[in-house]
């Protein structure tokens, strides 16, 4: 009974350190994609070379992603559907679209407390317009 009982303490051991491994990459990769997410520039597209039509764009860093459907009209930002959004506790950024018709720009404020979501729907709104340019 001594042997089985040391069998499946390895084996418990074992699970615990690939389970703690597991999250340590986890929370790294976590960290990484968000610090590269931070140092992104966004683009400012001018819309006035752009045809009308309705555009998509998507972007994500895990674990944030965004897809978006752009309408440009009379070389103007109409609307902007956002499709897709995964995020954490980014619900807040989902007005980031209607400040950007408001301000017909890329250029705004980020949401606080929702900074990286409002990144990413920044960049996919920025995929769907030089996608339109291309």
């Amino acid at each position: 009974m001594k042997k089985r009982t040391k069998i499946i303490l390895i084996i418990i051991l074992a699970i615990i350190a690939v389970s703690v491994t597991g999250f340590v990459i986890l929370v790294n990769r976590l960290e990484s994609n968000l610090e590269k997410l931070m140092a992104l520039d966004i683009q400012n597209i001018d819309v006035s070379s752009v045809p009308d039509g309705k555009y998509t764009g998507s972007y994500s860093v895990f674990p944030v992603s965004a897809e978006v459907e752009v309408t440009v009209s009379n070389n103007e930002i109409e609307n902007i559907d956002l499709i897709k959004h995964t995020h954490g506790r980014g619900e807040a950024a989902e007005v980031i679209p209607e400040k950007v018709v408001e301000a017909q720009s890329l250029k705004i404020d980020v949401i606080t407390s929702a900074t990286y979501s409002s990144k990413v729907i920044l960049k996919a709104i920025e995929d769907a317009l030089l996608n339109a340019t291309e």
